[in-house]
């Protein structure tokens, strides 16, 4: 890029950043009702405008194909009627959630008679930088304008049109009902120098939201100078323990792996306890080589399965987001736990047992977002968690962790009354 367009893309994005500073400012005025009317209006726009998105999907679509994109990827790309529809309702169940926002979390009477009161207020200026799903388009839009927080939007380029359409019916829908103008902004273009700047923008920006690949963070978080809330990847794991109901396992393995495999609480790794695992691989391999499954599994799996691809090292550390799946056996819950942190990302793993014991030990030690006893880690997300939708899944061990909802996209303050006290 030269110069001149790099400055031309840079004064874009601060511009972009200041209309959305104005309107946070406007925004933390707004009753709770305001916003739940915008909301509606956004999602009656959604529902309205659904051929409108349609026929940008199936020009990014197109693209998508022409440029190789994998199955999974274009899964993660695809809206049909169904999905808008999941987005509109998506809008609805935030608005129906409670407003977080002026939520008195603690108070407190000091001797000199001060009263302190700690209370939710929204962090002000947030930017989303997302891969591949134009769904986040509209959860992300949803879930600031109900923590009053403005919102800039830079989706991938492989969504582009429907990113678009997207935002441009959230903006005519919900400026109908009084939204501030610059509080939802989609950047237009898909210049990887808009992000380098937009992460930089300290004093404007008040928060980063990368969510996509490890390249895509990784990437963001060199650059930014605004703080960064993420995850890297999703190496999720299940274990099977020696006293788990091995039909149960099955199926949850089969779910968290094949239900969805391109996105990141699909399971990627299965861990098999020694003592159940003649009879629990010979089930899990039917199972997933129906399913086209390719299974890689180590030395004491392939003495089981000796059809199955050698693991090296590297399979324990990746997240194929594909229809492959590691598999190793390991002689005990500790052993477990251990592999986890090991080669995990903190993401979302998961224990199939009957053991008190087993279930105690594991969620007490995995050092994860999200721990899941008898579950599929598949339900690591917001909409899931009851939260509407999310923002991401955060594996940072500060402000947040896991899913990112409402009540993570809030800060506070100390309001604090006196009746003239000084200090002395």
């Amino acid at each position: 890029m030269n110069v001149e367009a790099a400055r031309s893309v840079r004064d874009e994005v601060v511009e972009m950043a200041e209309g959305s500073l104005r309107a946070s400012r406007e925004l933390v005025q707004l009753s709770t009702r305001k916003k739940n009317n915008i909301l509606e209006s956004m999602a009656d726009a959604v529902d309205a405008g659904a051929q409108r998105i349609l026929d940008a999907n199936g020009l990014d679509m197109d693209a998508g194909r022409a440029a190789g994109l994998t199955d999974a990827m274009l899964d993660r790309l695809l809206l049909t009627s169904d999905r808008i529809e999941g987005m509109s309702d998506a809008i609805r169940a935030i608005a129906a959630l409670k407003d977080p926002v002026g939520e008195e979390l603690s108070n407190w009477m000091r001797p000199n008679g001060l009263e302190i009161v700690k209370t939710r207020v929204p962090i002000g200026v947030i930017g989303i930088i997302y891969e591949s799903r134009p769904n986040v388009t509209a959860d992300a839009a949803a879930l600031c304008l109900k923590t009053s927080n403005a919102v800039i939007l830079r989706g991938g380029k492989e969504a582009i049109h429907s990113n678009r359409a997207i935002a441009a019916l959230l903006v005519e829908g919900g400026t109908e009902k009084g939204l501030p103008e610059g509080a939802v902004q989609l950047i237009p273009f898909t210049d990887r120098e808009a992000i380098r700047e937009l992460v930089k923008l300290e004093g404007l920006v008040d928060l980063i939201i990368p969510r996509g690949g490890e390249g895509l963070i990784r990437a963001v978080t060199e650059h930014a100078r605004v703080p960064v809330l993420k995850h890297y990847n999703g190496i999720c794991h299940i274990f099977v323990d020696e006293s788990a109901d091995l039909e149960m396992a099955v199926n949850i393995v089969e779910n968290a792996k094949c239900q969805r495999p391109g996105v990141c609480n699909a399971a990627e790794t299965v861990l098999v306890h020694a003592g159940v695992a003649a009879d629990f691989l010979p089930l899990l391999s039917d199972r997933l080589s129906a399913a086209r499954v390719e299974l890689r599994g180590d030395e004491a799996v392939a003495a089981i399965l000796p059809s199955v691809v050698p693991a090296t090292e590297e399979d324990w550390r990746t997240e194929y987001l594909d229809l492959i799946l590691a598999v190793r056996v390991v002689e005990s819950v500790e052993s477990a736990v251990c592999h986890i942190n090991t080669y995990g990302s903190g993401h979302s793993d998961a224990i199939i047992s009957a053991s008190e014991t087993s279930q105690r030990v594991f969620s007490r030690d995995v050092d994860s977002a999200t721990v899941y006893i008898n579950a599929s880690t598949r339900f690591t997300d917001g909409s899931q968690f009851g939260m509407g939708a999310e923002m991401g899944i955060s594996t940072d061990k500060l402000h947040a962790r896991g899913p990112v909802g409402l009540d993570e996209l809030t800060t506070y303050k100390y309001v604090i009354n006196g009746k003239g006290q000084i200090r002395e």
